[in-house]
């Protein structure tokens, strides 16, 4: 399957992958702060922003689609950062091509099982009558009965897309809902990464705890956790310069 993605600015390769709901754009902000020093690839994972869909949804296919992509590319070897299911995307892509990747960083997921807790934003997403939404104000009106942060509503409703017969999503909703448990699964036994591996963690998350820490170093030996001050799951929007600085810190 051929990701979209977007490429900009010169140096090593780095490849960033967005987390469930999310898109490539959710990285850009932090991409245009990289760019004097690296080659950005923001890849939208398949059944997100503007990559193909499938009925085909789990780790083991998202691998295979990014190995493509480097394939694709020319890239022997890459640093690769992923945020919540790209993190997870990430992590299972180290452990199975572990020569491919250069450094890894990992941003506020662990290697754990995680528990299936976005019923409540499928069912406002799934409620959400597309043919009769007129405005975007109609679509987070109805959305906010379901979820009430506006700042989290925002960021689903950047999936909602427009063309000529009126509004899209642009994920794959039905199977993404039919197949959420693919989200948290835990990455498999047996093998590790030995390379530089730098997890992120939200310090007001729940994502990754002190329990995590056993797991993370058995997957991942040669690691360090550092905790973002004053940040939730989605670090990269709420600390943003903190997030820059402690890649820049790390990849050098």
């Amino acid at each position: 399957m051929e990701l979209n993605f977007k490429k900009l600015g010169t140096g090593k390769p780095l490849i960033i992958l967005h987390g469930l709901f999310g898109s490539a754009d959710n990285w850009f902000s932090i991409s245009k702060e990289l760019k004097d020093i690296f080659t950005l690839y923001l890849i939208d994972q398949r059944n997100h922003g503007d990559s193909p869909q499938s009925d085909e949804w789990n780790y083991q296919v998202m691998v295979e689609d990014l190995k493509e992509i480097m394939d694709n590319e020319g890239l022997e070897k890459a640093f690769l950062m992923g945020h919540s299911m790209g993190g997870k995307t990430a992590m299972n892509f180290a452990l199975k091509y572990s020569d491919k990747v250069e450094k890894l960083i990992v941003a506020d997921i662990a290697p754990r099982y995680y528990a299936v807790h976005h019923q409540r934003i499928l069912e406002g997403l799934n409620s959400l009558d597309l043919e009769a939404i007129g405005s975007r104000k109609e679509a987070d009106d109805q959305l906010a009965e379901y979820v009430p942060n506006l700042g989290e509503r925002q960021f689903l409703l950047k999936s909602l897309g427009r063309g000529s017969d009126g509004f899209q999503w642009k994920i794959n909703l039905a199977v993404i809902t039919e197949k959420i448990n693919e989200v948290g699964q835990a990455l498999p036994d047996g093998k590790s990464y030995s390379g530089p591996t730098l997890f992120l963690a939200g310090s007001n998350s729940s994502y990754i705890q002190q329990s995590d820490l056993d797991d993370i170093d058995r997957f991942f030996p040669n690691n360090t956790v550092e905790f973002i001050a004053d940040a939730g799951h989605w670090l990269h929007a709420e600390q943003p310069d903190a997030v820059v600085d402690e890649i820049r810190r790390f990849l050098k």
